[in-house]
């Protein structure tokens, strides 16, 4: 079916049913009110329904215009998400990156990665969607996000990896444990040790790439959502956390953790940027593409100091 309004219309509509008068309305469209008065009453003529009611200067939505202005709100701003993304495609300067991370420890150093994008690309938002960190390349998948960032690249042909920065992961504990007297430590020397992992448990690096193999069983296992609440746990002697060595620098040279490889060489893991292989890639995209790649924890500290 035709649609019989215009957007003209429904910003009218919007504009008189939030300024409630059609002076401040009309100010607000840079329109007259003579010019004003003529498109609202075009729009209930092609409607066949008053959408006000006029009550001395005053004027109140009727049913149908309350029904209306709920549908012309979210037009309109579907209409300037759409836009924002059009310009980003065609090389503007304006556009939306939808970004998740399949750790919450990555969020520690992201801001000093947006100030330095944001100082080019200052109208690009970045919408950051904590939402989505369990699932990423889901999120991906369904069109929920344009970036993910992860340590395990996903299979899926439909997405393409980018090599970012390689980390440690290194064993957490309080400067006290019977353990931190060790220079390194060995999967067997955890065995009967409480561990401090990020939920759900059946996806700890720690357990399934690390404890399982080894044939290794923790006397217990707490699941912590937070780094900051792993380091505070460990720091208080309450178990053993695994986690990277740039993200518990601080703790470690206050003294108020000891951290220590995992074995002889330790356990390094790889994080990638993930976007969908068919994706169209505006300025702005690549840009923060390239920024992800070239970056790393460290320079997050140096930035941010």
């Amino acid at each position: 079916m035709d649609a019989r309004l215009e957007i003209r219309h429904l910003k009218l509509l919007a504009a008189i049913a939030e300024e409630g008068s059609v002076t401040e309305a009309g100010k607000r469209l840079h329109l007259t009110q003579s010019a004003l008065s003529h498109q609202l009453r075009d729009a209930e003529e092609k409607l066949g329904a008053p959408l006000f009611l006029r009550l001395g200067k005053k004027m109140v939505l009727t049913p149908a215009g309350e029904k209306l202005l709920v549908c012309a709100r979210r037009v309109l701003e579907d209409l300037g998400n759409a836009e924002a993304q059009v310009e980003g495609l065609n090389g503007g300067a304006r556009g939306v990156i939808r970004l998740s991370t399949e750790c919450y420890t990555c969020y520690h150093w992201l801001p000093p990665l947006l100030k330095k994008f944001h100082n080019k690309f200052s109208k690009v938002e970045v919408n950051i969607d904590a939402g989505a960190t369990a699932y990423p390349a889901a999120a991906l998948l369904e069109g929920k996000l344009d970036v993910a960032i992860m340590s395990c690249p996903p299979r899926n042909k439909s997405l393409r990896a980018t090599p970012m920065f390689e980390d440690e992961l290194v064993i957490v504990m309080a400067p006290a444990h019977r353990l931190a007297s060790s220079s390194q430590i060995q999967p067997r020397d955890l065995a009967q040790e409480t561990v401090l992992v990020y939920p759900p448990r059946e996806e700890s690096t720690l357990i399934q790439k690390i404890l399982k193999p080894s044939g290794v069983t923790p006397y217990r296992v707490i699941e912590v959502p937070l780094t900051e609440a792993i380091i505070e746990l460990a720091s208080a002697g309450t178990g053993i956390g695994f986690l990277a060595r740039w993200a518990v620098a601080p703790s470690a040279e206050a003294g108020r953790v000891a951290v220590r490889p995992l074995s002889g060489s330790g356990f390094r893991r790889q994080w990638y940027a993930v976007t969908l292989r068919n994706q169209p890639a505006p300025p702005h995209l690549t840009e923060f593409l390239g920024l992800l790649a070239g970056f790393c924890p460290k320079q997050a500290r140096r930035m941010s100091a």
